[in-house]
């Protein structure tokens, strides 16, 4: 079962290659995201990581969380499931 986890406090210039292979030195990563800006394409500091095992994650948590990563200390947890939103603001409602 995989598990997915947030990482905040990331640097600007970190790439989804250098997030894969940090997290492959605690275990197999199914996948590596930086969220970046739509208008920029810019990293906005934060990303996902899905990692195959459950253990893998844990042990990613307790060796990576608070850590510093390019100078900057790194939140690591277990991902919220996303909120369902709903319809867009600004409109009238008509």
């Amino acid at each position: 079962m995989t598990s997915k986890l947030y990482v905040g406090n990331l640097p600007f210039e970190v790439t989804e290659d250098d997030l894969h292979e940090l997290f492959t030195a605690h275990g197999a990563v199914t996948s590596a995201n930086v969220i970046t800006d739509r208008e920029t394409g810019r990293a906005r500091g934060f990303g996902f990581v899905e990692m195959e095992q459950a253990d893998d994650a844990q042990k990613a948590i307790q060796s990576l969380d608070g850590q510093e990563f390019k100078g900057r200390n790194l939140k690591v947890n277990l991902a919220k499931p996303r909120e369902e939103r709903t319809g867009g603001g600004g409109g009238r409602g008509w």
